[in-house]
C-alpha cells in the first residue's frame, strides 16, 4: 500500500466513534469492544435487537449486523431461507440472513467510505435507522412461518398488508 494511501485512511475519522455517541444519545445499552468493534442492543416494538458494528480502516468500510433475539430451530430453517430469499427481492439497502453458528436471523449492511473523511452522524443514524425498520416491518413474517404455519409467501403476504384507517 502507498504511503499517500496509508495517510489517507488515517485522516479518515473512526465511524464508530460517531456511532458511539449516536447509541449513547438514543439511551441504548453497549459495548466499544475495541476501536474496530462495537455491540449495542436496540428496542424494537416485536424484540430487542443485537446491534454490531465493526470498522476495518484497511478497507475504510463498516460492516454492521442487526441480529432478531430469535433463534430459529433446524427443521424450520429451510423455509425460512425460502422466506429471507423473498424479503431480500423488496429491500433498497441490506440484507437479510441466518446466523450460521446458532441460527439467528440478522439484517446485514456495509459502508464503502474510501476517500471520505469519514461517515457522518445523519448517513449513520440513516444505517441503524432502515436495519430496525426493516427488521420491525419482516418480524411477523418470520413469526408466521416459524410458529404460525405459515408458507413463506403466505407470511409475507400477510406482513406486508397495509392497514388503513383506524378500527
Amino acid at each position: 500500500m502507498s504511503a499517500s494511501l496509508h495517510t489517507e485512511i488515517d485522516r479518515v475519522i473512526n465511524p464508530l466513534d460517531v456511532l458511539e455517541q449516536i447509541i449513547a444519545g438514543n439511551e441504548w445499552v453497549f459495548e466499544r469492544r475495541s476501536d474496530e468493534e462495537m455491540a449495542a442492543e436496540a428496542p424494537g416494538k416485536w424484540c430487542d435487537y443485537g446491534l454490531h458494528f465493526s470498522w476495518s480502516s484497511e478497507m475504510s468500510a463498516m460492516a454492521f449486523t442487526c441480529a432478531f433475539d430469535l433463534k430459529v430451530p433446524a427443521a424450520r430453517r429451510e423455509k425460512l431461507y425460502e422466506l429471507l430469499a423473498l424479503a431480500n427481492d423488496r429491500l433498497w439497502i441490506g440484507h437479510f440472513g441466518i446466523e450460521s453458528e446458532e441460527g439467528v436471523p440478522v439484517f446485514r449492511h456495509s459502508v464503502l467510505l474510501r476517500g471520505a473523511q469519514g461517515a457522518s452522524a445523519e448517513s449513520l443514524e440513516d444505517m441503524v435507522d432502515i436495519a430496525l425498520t426493516e427488521c420491525e416491518r419482516f418480524f411477523p413474517a418470520f413469526q408466521f412461518v416459524l410458529w404460525g404455519g405459515k408458507s413463506p409467501a403466505d407470511a409475507l403476504a400477510a406482513a406486508m398488508l397495509d392497514c388503513v384507517g383506524e378500527a
